[in-house]
């Protein structure tokens, strides 16, 4: 039975079904009301039949698996070069970390006999859906700016998916892909008019910002980083952070292995954005940015160019609950990270980049100590950018 739907703001509750709402009447983002703890203590790694990739761990899981391609447990190395550990999700089926939450968001999908997703990206989580729901076959509309990477758009195609190629501001491929979630004229999802967004038939939103399911998979981060580390957390974990998805997978997934007792703390979560871009970084005090006035990060990290973040409030939560900070970095030491990550054997896109240099401007502003357990996350292929 799929897990009802309920606004942690003003506590409505919405029943499960292909045309249940992608966000509140209030404005909220929706949560599932169930939120399932495993029973006992965990077992070593060495003992984890981790062939189920991140479904492994089913028992946090408020969906059931019917969509995969056994994702997940992706490596945790060793970077001496960077005094860290890289979990390594460029290896993912589609080449992202965005893959934790197809799985699941699609699962879902199929949970509830919905027969076409619909979703707005920049690229990563479009080529995901995509991909998952060709999987599962269902029909997928992936609306994508004008501009999007030529890699990308093929990656959607080759999943025989629809990409809509939307012009402007990342905020209006969101926009158009809402209308058409609701069957609305451009801009109603945005009226005060107090009714609930509901979806129409036209297609269910599949929204990496949006949907719960989807967070849902991106929390089994937290889960392989735990497990990898002997059921510890580290002490920081440095990424970047667009609309957050799996800054706030992470926090999730680390506060729930707290809640059940399987681990002791939490590590700090530093974030990066990219200058052009920086919303998170905006509303903290004192909030810095690394870079020249004329140097525009987002113009390299394309992959985080999220003006208006979904989950605005919850990434601030999670920043101030564990401790954790954000700063903004410009082109020139994104660029220098991405050379030295290639150099080092590291293949990534030019958007993963960012937290690895967001991790020495840390270092030398002595947020983090040398010693100090940090894991950074590689979060799509350099193969993207072909």
């Amino acid at each position: 039975m799929a897990s009802d739907l309920i606004c942690p703001n003003c506590e409505t509750v919405y029943e499960a079904g292909p045309t249940e709402p992608w966000r509140c009447a209030c404005g909220h983002a929706l949560e599932f009301t169930e939120r399932p703890h495993p029973q006992g203590d965990p077992l070593p790694l060495q003992n984890l039949d981790t062939t189920e990739g991140l479904w492994t761990f089913f028992e946090f899981l408020p969906i059931e698996k019917h969509v995969t391609f056994h994702e997940g447990f992706t490596p945790l190395v060793d970077a001496p070069d960077w005094d860290a550990q890289f979990k390594l999700e460029y290896v993912f089926p589609t080449g992202s970390f965005k893959d934790r939450g197809a799985t699941t968001t699609l699962s879902r999908a199929v949970e509830l006999g919905v027969e076409k997703v619909i979703e707005d990206s920049s690229g990563n989580a479009g080529a995901a859906i995509a991909t998952y729901a060709a999987r599962a076959g269902l029909e997928a509309d992936i609306y994508v700016p004008a501009d999007v990477k030529q890699s990308k758009l093929m990656a959607i195609q080759r999943a025989d998916a629809r990409p809509v190629r939307i012009e402007g501001s990342r905020r209006d491929v969101t926009d158009a892909c809402i209308d058409a979630v609701e069957g609305e004229a451009q801009g109603a999802s945005e009226s005060e008019s107090g009714d609930t967004p509901r979806q129409t038939g036209a297609g269910w939103y599949a929204s990496h910002a949006w949907n719960p399911a989807f967070y849902a998979g991106t929390m089994t981060f937290a889960f392989e980083v735990a497990a990898q580390q002997g059921w510890t957390v580290p002490d920081a974990v440095v990424l970047p952070i667009g609309h957050g998805t799996l800054f706030l997978g992470a926090y999730r997934g680390f506060s729930l292995l707290n809640e059940a007792g399987i681990v002791d703390g939490m590590p700090r979560l530093l974030g990066a954005q990219a200058t052009g871009y920086t919303p998170i970084v905006d509303e903290l005090e004192g909030g810095r940015t690394e870079a020249d006035e004329d140097a525009d990060g987002a113009e390299i990290a394309d992959g985080i160019r999220i003006a208006e973040p979904a989950r605005k409030g919850e990434i601030l939560r999670a920043i101030e609950a564990t401790g954790g900070d954000a700063i903004a970095l410009g082109a020139d030491p994104i660029e220098t990270a991405l050379d030295r990550l290639h150099r080092g054997g590291f293949y990534v896109e030019p958007t993963c980049a960012v937290a690895p240099a967001a991790l020495e401007q840390y270092r030398d502003d002595d947020v983090l100590d040398a010693d100090d357990d940090v894991v950074v996350p590689l979060t799509g292929s350099g193969l993207k950018t072909l």
